[in-house]
Formats: structure tokens, C-alpha cells, sequence
């Protein structure tokens, strides 16, 4: 078994390298016309485990493979994506272009800060939430650190 998913997913990297894939629907279908059936639920686990986000342009990587040396993938999420950020209460809001919140929402889950219990991701915005309002502006603080 561990071959075949191996396989799989080196395939699914091929595919959203060769050409724009919008969602996950489109990737099940390429990959049943090149042979393999896969489920749903393994796709989804399939696109977590390679790091794979959804863009404006379809499915990338988002990682240490796609991040210049020196340079976290947050940082570089950060520097791509947020165009602004919203303190309000115990929560942040993150602004982004439109497809760039769930490469951002998805950077800083890898972080897995303590600070942050969870994120909410749309087209363009994530929302961040916190422990506590101090917490909230300990983020706030170190997201910015980032662009600095």
C-alpha cells in the first residue's frame, strides 16, 4: 500500500505542476484518467500531506520546496497574501487578495503557534482565533515582525 500512495501522490504533484487545477473534483478525474480511483476523503488527505493550497491559478505547493533558503513559508505567505490586518477582540482578521487566504490560512496553521486555536479561511480573508486578547496582539505583533 505505502507504494501505491507514493506513487499517487508523486502523480498528483506532476499534475498540479502541468497544468492550472481548480478543485479537487477536476484532480479525481485526471487521476482516474491515468488509472487510478481514489476516494474523496483521500484525495483531501493526499492534498494535507503534500502541502498543497488552493489559488487563484489552482492547487500549489506551499512549502520549504517553494520558499527561498533564509525564508520561512510564513514569511513569504505573509509577504505574497496580506494586505491587512484587523484586531477585534480575541480574533485577527487577515485580508488578502482574492485566492490568497487559504495559502495564508494554511501557512500559519504549519506554524501551529499555541497562541492560535484555529483558523477560518475564504476567497479573501482568514480569520485567526485566539486564546485571549493579549494573545491576539502577541500575534498581531509577530505576523508583523515578519513584514518588517
Amino acid at each position: 500500500m505505502p507504494e501505491q500512495k507514493s506513487f499517487r501522490q508523486g502523480q498528483i504533484l506532476k499534475l498540479v505542476a502541468a497544468e492550472p487545477i481548480a478543485n479537487q473534483e477536476q484532480l479525481r478525474r485526471r487521476l482516474e484518467q491515468q488509472g487510478l480511483s481514489v476516494t474523496q476523503a483521500t484525495l483531501s488527505r493526499d492534498i494535507r500531506e503534500l502541502g498543497l493550497v488552493k489559488t487563484a491559478e489552482g492547487y500549489k505547493p506551499l512549502g520549504a520546496a517553494a520558499t527561498p533558503p533564509g525564508v520561512s513559508g510564513l514569511a513569504r505567505a505573509l509577504r505574497e497574501y496580506l494586505r491587512d490586518v484587523l484586531p477585534a477582540q480575541n480574533l485577527l482578521v487577515l485580508r488578502t487578495p482574492p485566492g490568497g487566504a487559504q495559502p495564508l490560512a494554511a501557512a500559519v496553521d504549519r506554524e501551529r503557534w499555541a497562541e492560535v486555536l484555529g483558523t477560518i479561511a475564504g476567497d479573501d480573508t482568514v480569520l485567526l482565533i485566539t486564546e485571549s486578547q493579549m494573545s491576539c496582539q502577541t500575534v498581531k505583533k509577530r505576523i508583523e515582525g515578519f513584514l518588517e
